[in-house]
């Protein structure tokens, strides 16, 4: 793919904010990969190439998070695998089975995540983690490897639902929330790159061109989430779980 000069500013500019609002609560997809849609790449292309621009998204916001000491060690190293795992597995699904039956379901969770987050106004407030359990561990390991499996698979929110995950499970607050989520959300994203590699879905020069811009715009919004607190993640929160919902229901019902 031959990038001219407006073709790399419109890869930065969408690659800067996708990034900007990934690194805090999920969702960078959401602008990212409608923006390579929109320069006539072919689905499984745009999903391999958005993979490796969120990576280094990803990889730069959990630096960030890790080096502000804003998520709990022991639980990644728990967690960590089984997100690699299942995204590995989702990845390898998605090659050869539909997405659209996988619509429905993530507009009805969505939707429960955001009422109940909006209706618990105290909700991520403040951290009520006071260790780990059989039950926490028992359902939390498998909720980690299915969103993993869900990012390889489709991926629109993932980071939310970990984000959500480590709230209302395990009783973190937003921000450490949103570490340990970037930091599975690393997991996932490295498993699916890989199997995009290995099948050839990856233009790696569009993806490192808008990954360069996500690098700058994961690093300053997760600082801006660790500065600010739960005041500026909980209404971004909300904000890109109803701007989710609204567009997979408009692509479900308006869109061939």
């Amino acid at each position: 793919m031959d990038l001219d000069l407006s073709t790399i500013l419109f890869l930065a500019l969408f690659g800067f904010i996708a990034a900007f609002i990934d690194s805090t609560v999920g969702g960078g997809g959401l602008i990212s990969l409608p923006a390579l849609l929109g320069l006539g790449i072919p689905p499984y292309l745009a999903l391999g190439t958005n993979k490796l621009a969120g990576t280094i998204s990803s990889a730069t916001s959990s630096v960030t998070f890790i080096r502000m000491g804003k998520f709990d060690k022991k639980m990644m190293a728990i967690l960590f695998p089984f997100s690699l795992i299942g995204a590995y597995f989702g990845a390898k699904t998605v090659l050869f089975v539909p997405q659209e039956f996988l619509r429905v379901l993530v507009i009805i969770m969505m939707g429960v995540i955001f009422v109940y987050t909006l209706m618990n106004k105290r909700f991520g407030e403040n951290t009520s983690f006071k260790g780990y359990t059989s039950f926490t561990l028992g359902l939390g390991i498998p909720l980690t490897f299915l969103i993993g499996f869900y990012d390889g698979f489709f991926g629109p929110g993932t980071g939310s639902f970990f984000v959500f995950l480590m709230v209302l499970l395990f009783g973190y607050d937003f921000v450490i929330a949103a570490g340990n989520g970037r930091i599975l959300n690393l997991a996932s994203n490295i498993a699916a790159l890989l199997v995009f590699i290995l099948e050839g879905k990856v233009i790696f020069i569009t993806g490192l061109t808008m990954g360069v811009a996500m690098l700058l715009g994961a690093s300053l919004g997760a600082r801006v989430a660790i500065k600010t607190g739960v005041r500026y993640v909980r209404p971004l929160f909300l904000l890109v779980s109803i701007t989710l919902i609204t567009k997979m229901v408009y692509e479900l019902f308006f869109t061939k």
